[in-house]
């Protein structure tokens, strides 16, 4: 049960930040990118044509790497809180 409250508030929270209309910080979009890979056990590598996006992505995958795919789930929802709180 605890489990399907986190899948749903995660997916709520992708869900928003899919139909935010304004520019995020490329900080904030990194984090969320990571969060999100690890969320899904998505092992795939960058897929930009751009190798510089592809190396910040990259870096932002190392930096929560130690993350299980829970937490990340976790870490997601609380940025989208958190911009939710600053609009």
């Amino acid at each position: 049960m605890k489990n399907e409250k986190l899948y749903k508030r995660f997916n709520e929270a992708v869900d928003y930040v899919n139909s935010y209309e304004e520019p995020l910080p490329a900080d904030t979009l990194l984090k969320l990118y990571a969060y999100y890979k690890i969320a899904n056990e998505n092992k795939n590598h960058p897929g930009s044509k751009t190798p510089l996006i592809n190396a910040f992505k990259a870096n932002a995958l190392i930096q929560a790497k130690d993350l299980a795919p829970k937490a990340a789930m976790t870490a997601y929802i609380k940025m989208v809180k958190s911009l939710k709180q600053n609009r």
